[in-house]
């Protein structure tokens, strides 16, 4: 009898750790590292702590946050060790870095680091050549035509890459926009409706860039109505950089913003998938729909 039961608590005990996620059994969770410290939009502090808050309450990252000194003052004591994490968020727009730590991190990407670069990020460092290979398309800081092709879905649906003289980055009112998923086959995009309303953001247009290794994950319409272009334009996309995976979401200027539960699935999705090539989290139940904005508060 003490045999028996022995044994059917030693097959209890292994279904239930087997039931348990593989990085929650060995004690680990992947390690990211969130950039901020200067932004053009003043409520980074409120995004940077919401997007750590989003990504730990998954279960998968621990995250730890790195603040650049202020605008103006010397940047060479920003180097960050980036061999440390899995993956790099991108919550910034502000001063060069040192030229040390801009290759400590082209370094760290071509190696197999992940990225992901949300919002303004993306009109960070307009003179890093490799920055902006690794982002794709940017916007402002003088980017025009000398920066890359002006990249937008035309009419028919057709990808259009516009090298024609013109500025690079603008936006119309901050705005619900509907966003069209591009491909569906994507291991951030698999399971995620064809089209869903995301909440009050600025729609990023007329984006300009080496758009080299990279893949639209989702457009949206710029309205003419909201002083946009009258183009789909880009507003998700992976890229990658030699042995590295970027994750680019335009989306979540304001705090509303971040608070759709579309932006959050992405960016969890996102930088899972930056991490680690691979994406394991289900679509929650709360995401939006077509014509319905959900938000978390």
């Amino acid at each position: 009898m003490y045999r028996i039961f022995s044994n059917l608590l030693m097959a209890i005990t292994v279904l239930g750790i087997l039931s348990v996620p593989v990085f929650a059994q060995k004690g680990h969770k992947i390690k990211v590292l969130i950039i901020d410290g200067q932004n053009n939009h003043s409520n980074w502090p409120q995004t940077t702590k919401m997007m750590k808050a989003y990504l730990e309450e998954t279960g998968l990252f621990a995250v730890d946050i790195a603040t650049t000194p202020p605008h103006g003052t010397s940047m060479e004591s920003f180097n960050p060790d980036f061999e440390k994490y899995k993956a790099v968020v991108m919550n910034y727009n502000g001063d060069d870095w040192s030229q040390s730590t801009q290759q400590a991190f082209e370094k760290y990407m071509r190696s197999g680091g992940g990225m992901v670069s949300v919002h303004a990020a993306d009109n960070a460092f307009p003179k890093w050549t490799e920055y902006n290979k690794m982002i794709g398309l940017g916007g402002w800081g003088n980017r025009n035509e000398k920066d890359g092709p002006y990249v937008y879905y035309d009419s028919t649906g057709k990808l259009v890459r516009d090298n024609s003289p013109g500025v690079g980055g603008s936006h119309g009112t901050f705005h619900a926009f509907r966003i069209d998923m591009r491909d569906k086959n994507h291991p951030i995009t698999r399971g995620v409706p064809d089209s869903w309303m995301h909440n009050k953001d600025e729609l990023y247009d007329r984006l300009r860039g080496p758009a080299e290794h990279m893949t639209i994950l989702a457009s949206a319409y710029s309205a003419k109505e909201e002083r946009g272009t009258g183009r789909d334009e880009p507003i998700m996309m992976v890229i990658s950089y030699d042995k590295g995976r970027i994750f680019h979401t335009t989306l979540g200027h304001a705090n509303e913003s971040q608070q759709c539960t579309g932006f959050i699935t992405f960016l969890q999705r996102g930088v899972e998938w930056a991490a680690t090539g691979k994406v394991t989290q289900k679509l929650p139940a709360d995401f939006p729909g077509k014509d319905e904005i959900r938000i978390r508060k």
